[in-house]
Formats: structure tokens, sequence, C-alpha cells
């Protein structure tokens, strides 16, 4: 018999009250659209830059990231960087260094 033919093992697997598992779409499995709820605002870098602290996947992350608008909503872009809170660490405790160097070239 060909695999057309088959049925499912999963709809086999399931009981007369059960329900097959929902099915999640792809924009919302890949975290393009944020949800407000994990996503605490720090501040605008920029026009469309901005700064954030959120929960990603069940970890807290800093946030930079590029925005667009797209049928007057607003949604995070390819752009940009989540820092861990190790990496976070390693970049504030750099900070005065940076701040030298910065200083010292402008």
């Amino acid at each position: 018999m060909s695999w057309r033919g088959k049925k499912r093992v999963e709809d086999e697997a399931l009981s007369e009250n059960e329900e097959p598992p929902r099915k999640i779409s792809k924009s919302s499995a890949s975290g393009d659209v944020a949800d407000e709820s994990d996503q605490i605002h720090i501040c605008d870098l920029s026009k469309n830059r901005k700064l954030s602290v959120r929960n990603w996947q069940g970890k807290i992350v800093v946030d930079i990231r590029e925005f667009y608008v797209k049928d007057g909503k607003e949604f995070p872009g390819k752009k940009g960087i989540s820092l861990g809170i190790d990496q976070w660490n390693i970049l504030r405790d750099h900070v005065d260094e940076i701040d030298n160097e910065v200083s010292g070239k402008a």
C-alpha cells in the first residue's frame, strides 16, 4: 500500500474525547510577532531602533532592534541583536572603557 493510503499514526492514537494538537503558524512560532506582555520597552535609540528587555524562549534578553511599520502597526525587524544575561553583563562591565574610547575619538 502506498503512503497516501495509510492513516496517520497520530490520528490512530487519539481517543474519541481527545482533540488533535493545534497547529502553530510560522509567524507566531518564529517569534516575529512580539508578545507585549513579555516585553518591557526601555528607550528609543532612534526613530526606528528600540531597546527593550524581554523574555524569549524562556530566557531574559536585552534586545536592540530595528522596527518597521506595516498597515499602521509596528513590528520588529530582522536587524538587531539580543544579548543574553551573560553577554549583557560583559557589555555592562566594559561601558567605562567604551565611553573612554568614544570620547577620545569625538
